[in-house]
């Protein structure tokens, strides 16, 4: 199981600045690839605390390729329904090859109302949007010259420019939450998947990403990679210790999440199926929640290990990604957490994978 960082900013800017997270989030991510980290990724969000930081996960991943040399930059995610396709495939190929082929393309519907009402796109095309512009954007990757139709983009003879460095393109994972649909699709599609699982009923979720694979087996006749997991991650020396650090991080979290997604409260959306329950989720996810169920790495490198191998067992083959920058959580703290599981966790990991493969 490889394990990579993962920043979603929740910054209140009256108390951390863009500046301050923005360069905190390079230094960490630089520690990370020195550290032998998997990946790096970041999101995409808009106009609140929640996420708001990073607009572009590009610029970003842009930045942090000139402080790492290994680590794969993964965009999680990209969001078509707010980007026209011709400016994204060509955004995304350039960072690749500013990179030197590391992207890894996450794409994702978006949920936020507040989002959508901004940039005036109805919630309702979310999927259709979604849908559409990835297949515009592997067209204009891996043909020469693109005719395209569609009901929300049109353009002919395109010719896209840069091109990727990977090829026939970066490998493609897709966002999928709870929508059984959105699983069995990813994996009809070939493409990886991502989920957060931070308020998913964990046996649900394992039962989506079986579905997930199955489709997957049925489309290309091979194996799926595996599942992209993101969680929030605290080691530290002892289990009371991490607890101690990570607590105004995580209560952090989950009060801007709220604040963010009171939006749904009394609204409803085919499209969203149970999103109006979502605000009434975080409402019920208190810290010693999050602890007593396992929704986070908290503790120990010891402690982490063992919720490891469970996750493991339950979820099958997965590629963890820490978040590691939760809240507002100190700097100096997330610096200490990432150094001790790079130190003690990942070589087990690294152990552990390497007796399986005997």
């Amino acid at each position: 199981m490889k394990s990579g960082v993962n920043f979603f900013p929740c910054c209140r800017p009256e108390v951390k600045s863009a500046a301050q997270f923005l360069g905190e989030a390079l230094a960490l991510s630089e520690q990370a690839d020195a550290l032998g980290y998997e990946s790096i990724k970041m999101v995409e969000h808009y106009f609140s605390p929640y996420g708001g930081y990073s607009p572009s996960p590009l610029i970003f991943l842009a930045a942090a390729a000139q402080r790492t040399e290994h680590a794969r930059l993964v965009t999680g995610a990209a969001v078509p329904a707010f980007n026209h396709p011709l400016k994204l495939a060509a955004e995304l190929a350039m960072v690749d090859c500013i990179s030197g082929g590391r992207l890894d393309v996450g794409f994702a519907r978006a949920f936020l109302p507040h989002e959508f009402d901004a940039f005036g796109v109805s919630m309702e095309d979310s999927r259709a949007r979604f849908e559409e512009g990835i297949e515009a954007i592997l067209r204009l990757w891996c043909e020469e010259s693109v005719d395209f139709d569609g009901r929300f983009h049109s353009f002919e003879g395109v010719s896209l420019l840069p091109k990727p460095v990977q090829s026939p393109h970066p490998p493609v994972r897709v966002a999928a939450v709870s929508t059984p649909e959105s699983f069995t699709w990813a994996g009809e599609q070939g493409f990886g998947l991502m989920v957060v699982p931070y308020l998913s009923d964990f046996e649900n979720l394992a039962t989506l990403l079986e579905s997930y694979r199955g489709a997957y087996r049925g489309a290309r006749g091979s194996e799926p990679p595996p599942v992209s997991i993101v969680l929030h991650m605290l080691a530290a020396a002892t289990d009371a210790q991490a607890r101690e650090d990570a607590r105004s991080g995580i209560e952090q979290y989950v009060s801007m999440a709220k604040d963010a997604t009171v939006a749904w409260s009394g609204r409803s959306s085919p499209q969203y199926r149970g999103y109006d329950k979502v605000y009434s989720t975080l409402e019920a996810m208190t810290f010693d929640r999050v602890l007593d169920e396992g929704r986070a790495l908290i503790g120990s490198p010891e402690t982490i290990g063992r919720r490891l191998e469970e996750l493991l067992a339950l979820f099958g083959p997965m590629g963890l990604e820490c978040n590691v920058l939760f809240g507002e959580l100190e700097h100096e703290k997330a610096e200490r957490s990432i150094e001790l599981y790079g130190r003690e966790v990942l070589p087990e990991l690294a152990r552990r994978d390497a007796a399986l493969a005997v």
